[in-house]
Parts: C-alpha cells; sequence; structure tokens
C-alpha cells in the first residue's frame, strides 16, 4: 500500500485519517497545531514538520484545511508542496474551499509537475469517523479510477462530478441546500407550533409525507430532543462561496440569500455556537420572542 501524506487533522481530517490507518495505509500528518495529531501519531502515524516535509515522505498528499488562506499556504507557500523536491507528486484536496482557489492552487503547482484531484465531503465530524462520508470527486477521471480504493475507507458513496473545482461547487450547492432546509423546516415546525401542535407531533407529519427524507429525520429528531451539539457552524462559510460563485455567474438564488442572512443574525446575536438544526431553533425562538437553548 502506498505511503499517505495526511494534512490538517482537526475534526473531520483526524477521522478520515484514522479510518486510513485502519485499512493499512501507512500515515505521515502535519498540522500546525501538533496537540491535533497526537491521537494519530499514538496509533502509528509518523509526523513531518511542513507540507513539503510531508510530500517528500509519501506518495499521495491528502489535505483537509479550514479555509482558503490554508490551502494555499500549504500549496504554494513557504515549506509548501511546491517546494518539495521528491515523493509525492499527487494533491488530493478534502477542504471546504471555493472553487477559484483548488484551481489557481492546481495550476501553480502543475509547474512543478504536480496533479490534483478536488474532493468535496458530505458530512461531519461523526460521519467521518465513521467513515461514511459521501465524497464527490473533481479532476482527471483516470485518477478518479485509480483512488477508488483510498476513497472506500473513508466513505459511504464516491462520485465523479467533472472538471477540476467542481468538488468544491458541490460541496457549496449542498451547504446552500442545507441551510434553506433547516431554516424553512424550523420556521414550518414554529407555525404549525403557534397552531398548537407538539413537536413529537410534527415530527409524524414529516415523517409521513413526500418531504420524508434522512435529512428532515435527523433535523426532526434534534427538535424534538433539543440536544443541540456545540459546534462552530461552517455553514455561513460554505454558503457564501456558493452566494459569490451565483453573483459571478449572474444567477438569482434569493431563497439561499435570505438563509444565509438568517445564519448572519445568528452570528450577530452569538446564537451560532451550534450545528445547523440549533442555529435554526435558537434563531426562531428568538424572532418568536421564546428565550433560546443557547446563551
Amino acid at each position: 500500500m502506498e505511503t499517505l501524506g495526511f494534512i490538517g487533522t482537526g475534526g473531520m481530517g483526524k477521522g478520515m485519517a484514522a479510518n486510513l490507518m485502519k485499512a493499512g495505509y501507512t500515515l505521515v500528518v502535519n498540522d500546525l497545531n501538533r496537540e491535533q495529531a497526537k491521537v494519530l501519531e499514538e496509533q502509528g502515524a509518523t509526523f513531518a514538520d511542513s507540507p513539503k516535509a510531508v510530500a517528500e515522505s509519501c506518495d499521495i498528499v491528502l489535505s483537509m484545511l479550514p479555509n482558503n488562506d490554508a490551502a494555499t499556504a500549504v500549496a504554494l507557500g513557504p515549506g509548501g508542496l511546491a517546494e518539495a523536491t521528491s515523493g509525492a507528486k499527487l494533491w488530493v484536496e478534502f477542504s471546504s474551499i471555493d472553487k477559484q482557489t483548488i484551481v489557481a492552487a492546481s495550476d501553480e503547482l502543475a509547474k512543478s509537475g504536480w496533479a490534483v484531484v478536488d474532493v468535496g465531503t458530505g458530512g461531519v465530524e461523526e460521519v467521518a469517523a465513521a467513515g461514511e462520508l459521501a465524497l464527490w470527486v473533481s479532476g482527471s477521471e483516470d485518477l478518479f479510477e485509480q483512488l477508488q480504493p483510498m476513497f472506500e475507507p473513508m466513505s459511504k458513496s464516491v462520485l465523479h462530478v467533472g472538471e477540476l473545482g467542481n468538488a468544491k461547487l458541490v460541496k457549496n450547492a449542498m451547504a446552500m441546500f442545507a441551510a434553506v432546509l433547516h431554516m424553512s423546516l424550523i420556521e414550518i415546525c414554529n407555525w404549525l407550533g403557534k397552531g398548537g401542535m407538539d413537536k413529537a407531533t410534527i415530527q409524524s407529519i414529516v415523517a409521513s409525507s413526500q418531504q420524508d427524507s434522512v435529512a428532515t429525520r435527523n433535523i426532526m429528531e434534534k427538535v424534538v430532543s433539543g440536544n443541540y451539539k456545540p459546534r462552530k457552524s461552517w455553514m455561513p462559510k460554505d454558503v457564501a462561496f456558493g452566494l459569490d460563485v451565483a453573483r459571478q455567474m449572474e444567477v438569482p438564488m434569493p431563497f439561499v440569500g435570505l438563509a444565509y442572512q438568517m445564519f448572519a443574525i445568528a452570528q450577530a446575536t452569538g446564537h451560532d455556537g451550534w450545528e445547523a438544526t440549533g442555529i435554526a431553533c435558537n434563531l426562531y425562538d428568538v424572532l418568536n420572542g421564546i428565550e433560546p437553548k443557547s446563551g
């Protein structure tokens, strides 16, 4: 099996890397906060002090990073992949960033012989740890086929979605869809609640309707239980990327724009420290004059 480099071992990356190790891959890891990589080191991963050092110690580099700047720095910054003089020449990039960033980094890396495969991920930390992510892959179809064994330990499904950068568009699209779904479903729940229906009844109504889905079941389960996981939401960032692209393409997206503003209100009022369902529920409590769960 190849030796893999994994850069970015936070909540998502840690689970993905652990599943690759369970599948038998040897890992070389890197993170600006080494403490986040300690668990993987304890499981047998080797720590390298820069993306360049990672690349020179492995066959393929993977990354799961927090933002555009971090991805650009890994690729092209001091000690970045572009400076590697041996080892890997393939970068598989999983971060929630925008299409322009990954395409620009790929163009620069190509000058030093690198190939880039772009991957969008569907799922949160728990899904990554369970190896059940939905993966949307863009770039070379030949590389997509070659990488199937590596994708398998991390995912429940893998789909090729076209040219490099499209995977980032799909990730943004799913975030936009989720934002609209959360806000619209919680709004309906509040309306029915004002009409005198309890949350368990509303849950049964949704489950018996044509709108029933894995997503609506997950949302309604949290609505009924009130158990919202504390988490800094990634959704406003990904939705903003999608709206930026929409403006460039001159594609109107009024519902997504409104959903984004709802998340912005949550941020402005200090109610964004939860997963998306918790944010939506707390925000609608505020709008309805109810004391929200979050402080």
